[in-house]
């Protein structure tokens, strides 16, 4: 996750180095997705392999190794050859498995090779229709006049959506009581019901639903409001600029991958992301291309780790 002010104009975003030449790949090449098909973060990673089959000249195949948090899928290239031939399609969760995990088997930095950042995408905080608030200050207020009896939903501990409920129950000096979910199907499901009354989640995944006036946008995390739900204001709009929040995404080797082949890869990966297909899906997705070099991957996981970190230690947050 990541405030948008701290990644710089738009243009610096896909600056990258020349193609390098010097390393043109003979098979095919795996891309592990340490979640299951389906989500957003697999969505992603299929656009970004099909781009670099047609860059690269050799298949890129997606490899779903889901469980443990991303963790499976992660350790497994970390341990590969750092050829080039074996990559990870890592979210903004990888940045904080060691602070949920202290015997992680793996540095989220310092254990690989940092490609290119790929996107960012927002969150709306949407309640039920029943709670009966229409704005943040509504919904402290109904917080504070009944602490400990609000809940909110998340898809596990430790996810973004269950960090950015911690912030704002920080920022906000509430107590509403986290109630972690094993994926995605049934906390939607118990959201449209009201069993469970409020949620932060993926902003194009909520647009539908709120424009159907199912669940009740009350802000978006990003830093401008969003052409998805364009009524709903932002958090710092709402009072709450430190809740300003982007969910990320990112492209990463083995450690120790060389350089050449690092440029190849990053090149081809801003290309793809620069091109018409690529832009068109990420609007679809109410995403925000980012790109870049591999320094500004590898900074990005280091900031969002201080960020999200201190969440983690405040709140206390252990994993399931």
């Amino acid at each position: 996750m990541r405030r948008r002010t701290l990644l710089g104009a738009a243009g610096a975003l896909l600056a990258a180095p020349a193609r390098a030449q010097s390393w043109t790949p003979t098979q095919p090449i795996r891309m592990v997705v340490p979640y299951p098909p389906g989500g957003t973060t697999d969505v992603l990673g299929r656009m970004v392999a099909e781009g670099l089959s047609e860059r690269l000249g050799r298949q890129v195949v997606v490899d779903n190794r889901s469980g443990a948090s991303g963790i499976i899928g992660t350790e497994y290239v970390q341990k590969a050859a750092p050829d080039g031939y074996t990559l990870v399609f890592v979210s903004s969760g990888h940045g904080v498995l060691k602070d949920l995990y202290p015997n992680l088997p793996f540095d989220p930095n310092d254990d690989f090779t940092p490609i290119a950042r790929i996107a960012a995408t927002a969150y709306a905080l949407v309640v039920h229709p029943g709670l009966n608030v229409t704005t943040i200050a509504e919904l402290v207020a109904l917080a504070k006049e009944k602490p400990g009896t609000l809940s909110f939903a998340s898809t596990g501990m430790g996810t973004a959506q269950h960090l950015s409920g911690e912030l704002f129950k920080r920022l906000a000096g509430i107590d509403i009581v986290h109630v972690p979910y094993r994926g995605s199907g049934t906390v939607r499901a118990d959201l449209m019901t009201g069993r469970v009354p409020m949620m932060f989640e993926n902003l194009a995944l909520m647009a539908p639903v709120i424009q159907r006036g199912e669940l009740r946008g009350l802000a978006v995390t990003s830093e401008a409001r969003s052409p998805l739900v364009p009524a709903v204001p932002t958090m710092a709009e709402s009072g709450f600029a430190e809740a300003t929040i982007e969910g990320w995404f990112g492209l990463l080797g083995p450690k120790g991958m060389p350089p050449a082949v690092v440029a190849t890869l990053n090149a081809a990966t801003n290309e793809t992301l620069n091109g018409a297909t690529a832009r068109a899906r990420m609007d679809g997705l109410g995403a925000r291309v980012m790109g870049g070099t591999p320094q500004q991957l590898d900074d990005l996981i280091r900031t969002e780790r201080a960020r999200w970190g201190k969440v983690i230690r405040d709140a206390n947050i252990k994993p399931e």
